[in-house]
């Protein structure tokens, strides 16, 4: 490869960015220039570079086709070289995922990161406007996840605000360090010295005029060089002269340059006319082109071609990728095109098209030729776009979403057909994600907008209302109000009834309603709102049933989805001592479940993962589902992500990263106080929801006995059998063993832990050593092997009260040495009462202590906190607590 002239400045940010990517900073370089200003001579550069420096170098080539195929954008750079980033075996198994693509980038970030551990690498996409749209999100979730690789991402594209680069630096910019690189036309004296190169000779007199005309665009100087504009590269323009600011307006414009279309055109002159016709036909049938197409077009045999194409490929107008043949660059097929009158572009189109769909090639790759000679009312037209939508719709779904609109504006606002068309255009993009645009879209439908001038009878608008009521009340969006559709067809009638009783089941009992429901998708809508009512009151095996039944209905419009149905199901099961096979299940999901749903799993399956001990990979869960809702735009449920989050925190002794996740969480902000030494705190947790996790571990904290004898009649399982028996057994030694041993079998370690260090203690201060200090020490193994420090730690004080001697305490960090987390419980409860104004002596009455007790603490306080009076310390805790607790 020559030099690259005039880039020296942004080769060199981009070897810097390849230099921290060796270091271990990931990041993300993109490069932006209009057509011609070098954007690929300039990441072939640096990958040349990145080669001579031992980087791994994987890369694609976007190109305009690729919006039917699904990570065609991105595979090239995925399967390419030796040893590629992913093997023939694991590509095969991300096909099976193309319909989820939140699991395709998951699976797909697990694989190359696990190829490149331990590699430094260079992974480029060029042409990247033109990325198909899977390739655009996994890019997304790659770059993010993949953000402690010693790795180097570099993007180049076409400016486009608002486009697929703009969209991939606001993703991940808080992720990776992001270096925008903006191509600007090359200087006279860059286009003289690349001149230089590719002539190996000093530029002429009459070339260097020439070259001035192409305004900075070394593409258009290539071509003039290479004879594109001129006989020679000496010869005295004519009429194909082209002046400087004629070409500089085509260049930033898009418009083509007279020049270049000349050149083109005296290019082709040298051709026969086979080739002539060979170039023009692919030019229609677009960048990239298969020669069996356009010999069928030609009615010519491929053998016959050969010679054509190869006449072509010689001109440098061609060039042959294998696979494929394709334009050596855009600009040059456009040039070609502009040959083509436009009547003789519309006939090829549509014979490009019928041709496409008598091979069986099928709609979506007709569709572009379909669209380029269609006009409104064209029902063939119509019909080829709706099937070429839902061929789509599995695996592109937002082409899909693109491609039936398209169908849709092509019929009459007054066509009863176009209701039908809108219909499905609804059913799109809710498949697609883009609920908010199906919303608008249904509203300007049955609204007697310009958009459709048809007749609005009750079934559309009942089908309509329908197909939105699922997705709007999976994202909390349905309303009561759009839940009528007066004359409609009974099983529709009966549909909408059943979602308005889901939406406010207070106004009528579902379970009442339910025995008289006749249609399926009815009856699942009422089993729902039931289930939903059974779960609030804590009937968690009848909710598990009602969860069941609706899962049972067959699937039509209106119906639920089937993964948030399970969803509830598997909370339900895990709440009626089937945890582990809730847990295995929700696990499969996570992988191949409905990802659009994936907030909702992620949630549940971090739930289920605290409950069964597994606490680092519940915090791995609840953050990659808070960036989950990041990526969909949905944070409905991070609170419930924050409870886990805190929690964790907590039972790791981090009680200034629960609190600063928690919030206003009244429940944490009770576990909080407890820490701080509240005792009263504990009765705090009485009020702890449902839904809260691991709520009967809470209530067994507070002695809740009326509240857990509440919980086991309304769905008795062995967590709360067991806890009711912890809270209600007080100082009896055998009824405190029994909630241990039934507790051993409900599969909840956190809950068993509890138990066992009650159990433990009381069996020390009735004299028993040898069981009180075995049970202790089976729930301290316990706690420390699930990273639950915080509990372990003071079972740990307590044997070590006791004179128990171990050879090692390894598994509890040693308390901090400074800052709050360095507090004793007693030394919290002393700052946060002088901090509230007590004195001295009023404290210790607080305290039940003495005063001078009082003054020992809080110059403890004031040596860890640094600080060195009341109004320094009264302003610490006021910032750290916002209100202050018990305040």
């Amino acid at each position: 490869m020559g030099p690259l002239r005039g880039r020296s400045e942004e080769l060199g940010r981009l070897l810097e960015a390849l230099r921290a990517a060796e270091g271990g900073q990931a990041s993300l370089a993109v490069v932006t220039g209009e057509p011609g200003l070098g954007k690929s001579a300039l990441l072939a550069a640096a990958a040349e570079q990145a080669e001579r420096q031992g980087f791994l170098v994987a890369s694609a080539t976007a190109q305009q086709t690729d919006d039917i195929s699904p990570l065609s954008s991105l595979a090239p750079a995925l399967r390419a070289g030796k040893q590629p980033l992913i093997d023939t075996g694991h590509f095969m198994e991300l096909a099976a995922l193309n319909a989820s693509p939140l699991w395709l980038a998951e699976r797909l970030a697990e694989l190359v990161g696990r190829r490149l551990d331990g590699t430094k690498a260079l992974i480029v996409l060029d042409d990247a406007q033109w990325s198909d749209p899977l390739t655009a999100f996994s890019l997304r979730v790659l770059i993010a996840r993949l953000s402690s690789h010693q790795l180097l991402w570099l993007v180049a594209a076409r400016p486009a605000p608002g486009g697929v680069t703009d969209q991939l630096v606001n993703a991940v910019g808080a992720q990776v360090p992001v270096e925008t690189i903006e191509l600007r036309p090359l200087s006279a004296d860059a286009i003289q010295d690349l001149a230089k190169d590719r002539l190996n000779a000093p530029v002429d007199p009459n070339l260097a005029v020439q070259l001035a005309g192409v305004q900075g665009s070394p593409f258009l100087a290539e071509q003039l060089i290479a004879g594109l504009y001129l006989d020679g590269a000496k010869a005295e323009p004519t009429s194909a002269r082209v002046t400087g600011p004629l070409l500089a307006a085509s260049v930033t414009t898009g418009a083509l340059p007279s020049g270049l279309v000349e050149g083109v055109r005296r290019r082709q002159s040298g051709l026969s006319e086979q080739a002539r016709m060979l170039v023009r036909t692919a030019a229609v049938f677009g960048s990239e082109f298969r020669l069996e197409d356009v010999a069928a077009l030609m009615s010519d045999p491929v053998a016959k071609l050969a010679a054509a194409l190869d006449e072509a490929i010689r001109a440098g107008l061609l060039i042959d990728a294998g696979s494929a043949l394709r334009f050596q660059h855009e600009l040059l097929r456009s040039a070609v095109l502009a040959d083509v009158p436009p009547s003789a572009q519309r006939a090829l189109h549509g014979a490009i098209a019928d041709q496409l769909l008598a091979t069986g090639r099928g709609a979506a790759v007709a569709a572009p030729h379909v669209l380029a000679v269609a006009q409104q009312g064209d029902t063939a037209a119509v019909a080829t776009l709706r099937q070429a939508a839902q061929e789509l719709l599995t695996t592109m779904s937002t082409t899909a979403a693109e491609v039936i609109q398209q169908a849709f504006d092509l019929t009459a606002p007054d066509d009863p057909l176009r209701a039908e068309v809108g219909a499905d255009v609804i059913t799109i993009l809710l498949a697609a994600f883009q609920y908010d645009r199906a919303v608008a879209f249904a509203d300007d439908l049955l609204g007697g907008t310009p958009l459709y001038q048809g007749p609005i009878t009750p079934d559309l608008r009942a089908s309509v209302r329908l197909q939105l009521a699922p997705r709007q009340w999976a994202v909390g969006r349905l309303s009561r109000e759009d839940l009528f559709a007066p004359g409609a067809a009974a099983h529709l009638t009966e549909r909408l009834t059943a979602y308005r009783t889901l939406v406010t089941p207070g106004e009528v009992s579902p379970t009442e309603m339910l025995p008289t429901a006749t249609d399926p998708v009815a009856r699942a809508i009422l089993s729902v709102a039931a289930a939903e009512v059974a779960q609030s009151e804590g009937r968690y095996a009848t909710a598990r049933d009602h969860y069941a039944d609706a899962r049972r209905a067959p699937a039509d419009v209106g119906s639920l989805p089937d993964t948030l149905l399970e969803v509830g199901e598997l909370y339900c099961r895990a709440e009626t001592d089937e945890l582990p096979a809730a847990l295995k299940r929700i696990r499969e999901l996570m992988t191949a479940g409905d990802w659009q749903s994936a907030a909702q799993l992620g949630v549940l399956h971090a739930r289920l993962e605290y409950a069964s001990g597994n606490l680092d990979i519940a915090e791995t869960v609840a953050q990659t589902c808070m960036r989950w809702m990041q990526d969909f735009h949905d944070i409905r449920l991070l609170p419930s992500v924050h409870q886990l989050l805190a929690l964790v925190a907590l039972l790791r002794n981090q009680s200034t990263q629960a609190r600063e996740i928690a919030g206003t969480d009244p429940t944490i902000r009770a576990l909080l106080a407890i820490v701080d030494g509240d005792d009263q705190a504990v009765v705090r947790l009485r009020d702890v929801p449902h839904g809260f996790p691991e709520r009967i571990e809470m209530l067994a904290r507070a002695d809740a006995a009326d509240l857990i004898s509440a919980q086991v009649e309304a769905s008795p399982c062995l967590a709360a059998l067991g806890a009711l028996e912890l809270v209600s057994a007080g100082t009896d030694l055998k009824r405190l063993a029994a909630a241990c041993e039934q507790l051993r079998r409900a599969d909840r370690p956190l809950l068993l832990a509890l138990a066992e260090e009650r159990y433990g203690r009381t069996e020390l201060e009735s004299g028993d050593r040898s069981v009180g200090v075995a049970t202790l020490e089976h729930a301290l193994d316990a706690l420390t092997a699930l990273g639950a420090t915080a509990p372990a730690g003071r079972i740990q004080a307590t044997l070590q009260a006791a004179g128990v001697r171990r050879r090692r305490w390894a598994a509890v960090p040693a308390r901090a040495e400074a800052g709050w987390e360095a507090l004793t419980p007693m030394e919290r409860r002393v700052a946060l009462l002088v901090a509230e104004g007590h004195t001295n002596r009023t404290a210790a009455e607080q305290l039940v202590v003495s005063a001078s007790t009082v003054g020992t603490h809080l110059r403890s306080v004031f040596g860890k906190l640094g600080v060195n009076s009341r109004v320094q310390l009264t302003r610490l805790v006021l910032e750290r607590f916002a209100p202050p607790p018990n305040a």
